[in-house]
């Protein structure tokens, strides 16, 4: 459990966003499994927060809860768009692994690592 200081939490805003003061945990990281109808003491756990961090940060979603939500589909389109960006990425890097040469010395695993994937794309 993170220990509990005699500050009083907080959200405030940094350069992730809303944040739980005290914290890394941004609000978007809470709202995932408050959109996904998680109780209240699951996400506590899950985060490491103490009883009071998540009061705070539950009750600022629900008074904010359009500032809020607006930022997280935000959040969550930028996330897709690099998501989509990434799997370009390295799909055109494997094309380009693939057409190279086993390494030097490396012939016969290279052929027995290529006889398992044929093995596994058969089975799937």
């Amino acid at each position: 459990m993170t220990s509990h200081s005699k500050e009083q939490v907080a959200i405030i805003r940094t350069s992730r966003g809303l944040t739980i003061m005290g914290t890394r945990i941004t609000l978007y990281d809470v709202m995932d499994y408050v959109t996904a109808q998680y109780p209240p003491k699951f996400i506590q756990g899950l985060f490491d927060l103490n009883k009071e961090q998540i009061d705070v940060a539950l009750s600022y979603i629900e008074t904010h809860r359009a500032e809020v939500d607006a930022e997280y589909q935000q959040v969550l389109q930028e996330t897709e768009e690099l998501r989509q960006y990434y799997e370009k990425q390295n799909r055109e890097r494997a094309a380009r692994i693939s057409t190279l040469p086993p390494p030097p010395g490396l012939e016969a695993a290279w052929e027995k690592l290529q006889a398992s994937k044929a093995r596994h794309q058969l089975q799937s």
